[in-house]
């Protein structure tokens, strides 16, 4: 049988992945083989990125009724790898139903996605769960279970973008949009048909892409006819991925592993991406230079230059990358050097894959990923720069994010207009170029709120000018602010994290309440604390005290207890010390011996040395946290030496009567003139 050879050229996600391929296609008459050799042949194809053209043969067989667990995977990941989601979903489908067994988790994670690209979200909830079971540590699976309510964060997220079409897209694919600096968007397109006698195939089926040029218009939303880029900028075969120097003179850019003339392959004879350099001269795009840590062995794709020039981002699965492809940057040098790559980390990339890094002018980072939690196919992510490098990604919520790919997006600080790409329902071709303005600031942090009021304790009625203090648990002031004329309050705080209300009024107690955040983005309703002062009997002009009081017992203290072998004040107990600093500072010339006590297990000198750490415990309370002058207060430390019951060394006692000796006593020395 004569076999007909079918040069072709591929590429390899361009969208997705990150390199081009040229490999040869045998063709030949199915039904007159031998299934196996058939499937043999097919399964090469598939092998050299051919998804398009084996897809054809495993269709084939399978409509002859032949079936196997290769078949339905490679049928199912020739729709995946080619963003046809609505059909991965039946073969994903048929793969596990009928094959459950030794199954590659991947495949689980592949058929989650494909589910949520036709919003079958539910099922595709089930399905992470079980990708979950079988990987635990892959991130992917841990952000799912750790993240199940991602559907109401990206609904609380959404709507903060007006989405606009764009007349200049073609029938063939548009994206990849980069600022100029010249008030124009440079794309890659493969709107024209390249003059060549190479037939396309293999993925797209569509000419090669090159860069175009569009004039913003006066209402920075639309785009004018595109232009292609003149110079060698341009070559035969694939372009993408534009990002500029501020001066519009320099270009970093993808391209083809394709230097003078000639092609570079890895060892399998793949052509993977490169990173190239080029230059603005005499109204060209010339003087074009690789970039030195390209290479033949793996891809460098998808250049994102910062504000200040100093640093390119990109995408790459060079060694030391975490999942199928993550974001890197490198520092620019100068004089064509630049540092060693360093990977962004696990805050941003995943076992899936993060590609498309944007830098905008304040330094934000915008990128795309399959890995992160997200409607389906890529979504587009933010982070915030911060003192490790970037914050935790977050989805930035419709209509930007879609159950399709959305991906290559840009935008200007100043205007919030920007654009970026899709291959969503209702689009002109394959991926168009949609533009955006953005109304409303994006959640970039998972912050909850606390809202409450202050009242009267006795009659409820509501107490105006308290002061409210958030501290954190180590009791440093965080923020601070006075009830209003309503008598409540509001504090932003952020999620999982441990906090204090201290609320103060002059003639009545202090109070304070502990609290801890979840982890629900923008929550208010679980930590909303009304706040109900005490008033206290001292502080009435009728209350007589005298030297030699007890201010516990004066003031009708809960006792001030501690702990076996402890000498640290609980939050139950700041709540009466702020009682005794309340009356130290209503009057001013009050003194007070502060007395520790312990109960008698344990020897007389580890007793006395452990009243002694009690006793400075909680002068030093008193003194840091109620900024008591420390002369106003005496300690004195008695051990085991005063008990208030019978519990010895000889009496058998409860652990509730032990605990009665462990106490603190406020002893009145001096109250002064007022």
């Amino acid at each position: 049988m004569k076999k007909n050879l079918i040069l072709f050229t591929q590429i390899f996600a361009i969208k997705k992945y990150l390199f081009f391929y040229f490999a040869v296609i045998f063709s030949s008459p199915i039904l007159s083989q031998d299934q196996s050799k058939i499937i043999a042949k097919a399964d090469q194809v598939f092998k050299e990125f051919a998804y398009i053209d084996a897809r054809a043969i495993y269709l084939d067989v399978a409509q002859q009724g032949y079936t196997s667990k290769n078949l339905f995977s490679k049928l199912a990941d020739s729709y995946y790898f080619t963003a046809d989601m609505e059909n991965s979903v039946e073969w994903y489908e048929k793969l596990i139903q009928n094959y459950p067994e030794d199954l590659d988790p991947e495949y689980l994670f592949r058929y989650a996605q494909s589910l949520k690209s036709v919003e079958r979200y539910q099922e595709s909830d089930q399905i992470m769960n079980q990708f979950y079971e079988f990987t635990k540590g892959d991130k992917r699976a841990t952000q799912f279970i750790e993240k199940r309510n991602y559907l109401d964060f990206i609904d609380m997220q959404s709507g903060k973008f007006d989405l606009y079409s764009l007349s200049i897209n073609s029938e063939n694919s548009e994206y990849a949009p980069s600022f100029n600096g010249k008030n124009q968007i440079i794309f890659a397109s493969s709107r024209e048909k390249n003059v060549s006698d190479t037939k396309l195939h293999g993925w797209t089926k569509m000419p090669f892409l090159d860069f175009y040029s569009s004039n913003i218009s006066e209402d920075q939303l639309n785009l004018d006819e595109p232009v292609k880029l003149k110079g060698p900028i341009n070559s035969k075969f694939h372009e993408s991925s534009a990002t500029f120097s501020e001066d519009g003179t320099t270009v970093y850019f993808s391209r083809n592993n394709y230097n003078n003339n000639r092609i570079g392959k890895n060892k399998e004879g793949i052509i993977l991406l490169k990173l190239y350099q080029a230059t603005f001269k005499n109204d060209r795009w010339g003087d074009i230079v690789e970039l030195p840590f390209s290479s033949n062995n793996y891809s460098v794709s998808h250049p994102a230059l910062s504000a200040d020039g100093s640093k390119l981002y990109f995408a790459s699965d060079m060694p030391g990358t975490i999942g199928q492809s993550d974001l890197f940057v490198v520092d620019i040098l100068g004089n064509g050097k630049f540092s060693s790559p360093r990977n962004l980390g696990a805050s941003i990339n995943t076992e899936g894959r993060e590609t498309f890094p944007y830098i905008s002018k304040d330094g934000t980072l915008y990128f795309a990923s399959d890995g992160h939690v997200g409607l389906g196919g890529l979504d587009i992510f933010i982070a915030k720069p911060d003192e490790t490098g970037f914050s935790n990604a977050f989805n930035v919520g419709r209509p930007i994010n879609s159950p399709k790919d959305d991906f290559t997006f840009v935008i200007n600080d100043d205007t919030g207009v920007g654009f970026f790409a899709s291959n969503r329902k209702g689009g002109k071709g394959n991926d168009d170029l949609y533009s955006f303005k953005q109304t409303e600031e994006l959640i970039t942090s998972c912050l909850q709120y606390i809202e409450g009021s202050v009242k009267n304790s006795r009659t409820n009625e509501i107490l105006i000018g308290a002061s409210i203090t958030l501290l954190d648990d180590s009791r440093n002031v965080i923020d601070r602010m006075i009830s209003d004329d309503n008598g409540l309050y509001k504090f932003t705080i952020d999620c999982e994290t441990n906090y204090i209300l201290r609320t103060e009024l002059d003639n009545f107690l202090p109070r304070d309440i502990d609290l801890t955040s979840d982890d629900t983005f923008e929550f208010t309703h679980t930590v909303h604390i009304p706040l109900k002062l005490d008033e206290t009997t001292l502080l009435s002009t009728t209350v007589e005290i005298n030297i030699g009081d007890d201010l516990s017992k004066t003031l009708q203290l809960e006792p001030i207890y501690f702990g076996i072998d402890d000498a640290v004040i609980s939050s139950d107990d700041e709540v009466e010390l702020q009682k005794i600093i309340s009356v130290l500072k209503k009057y001013p010339e009050m003194k007070i011996d502060v007395c520790s006590h312990t109960d008698s297990r344990s020897s007389h000198w580890y007793n006395k040395k452990l009243s002694v750490e009690r006793m400075r415990a909680t002068i030093r309370y008193l003194v840091r946290q109620g900024g008591i002058d420390w002369r106003r207060l005496h300690g004195k430390a008695y051990g085991e030496r005063r008990p208030i019951n019978n519990c010895t060394d000889d009496t058998p006692c409860t652990e509730e009567q032990h605990q009665e000796n462990r106490r603190s006593e406020f002893i009145i020395t001096r109250i002064g003139t007022d």
